[in-house]
């Protein structure tokens, strides 16, 4: 990705962050369970992909991405006033699993360190 399309990338991070926690009134997007986790922009600055992580089961993470992609008129509007390009990219929205899955690891490397403190508790002779 060149310095620009990162630049982009990052700024729409922060502002797609901010319509989150402000703009956006569609319930199906609770804005304390819905985090921008990255943004993909493509070469010549015509695509966007917003990666978010929700919070809550799939059916909840489905409604949220389905009240996100609802909303990409709204929030490319918005990003086009922001961004100052000479075309404002189209957005697409995508779940990111990478915190459940630091998450799942962080509990089996726990479960693991449990196991190993367990096993030498009896390996020691009694005395």
């Amino acid at each position: 990705m060149s310095h620009r399309a990162m630049r982009v990338a990052e700024s729409i991070k922060n502002e797609v962050g901010l319509m989150l926690l402000h703009r956006l009134k569609d319930t199906r997007i609770p804005s304390e369970r819905v985090s921008v986790i990255k943004v993909d922009v493509s070469g010549d600055l015509r695509h966007a992909t917003i990666y978010v992580s929700v919070l809550g089961d799939d059916e909840q993470k489905q409604q949220a991405l389905q009240g996100l992609r609802s909303a990409a008129g709204y929030v490319r509007s918005s990003l086009g006033k922001v961004l100052q390009l000479r075309s404002t990219p189209e957005v697409h929205f995508k779940l990111d699993h990478s915190l459940e899955e630091a998450a799942n690891i962080y509990a089996l490397l726990n479960r693991i360190s449990q196991e190993q403190k367990e096993s030498a508790a009896g390996d020691e002779p009694a005395g």
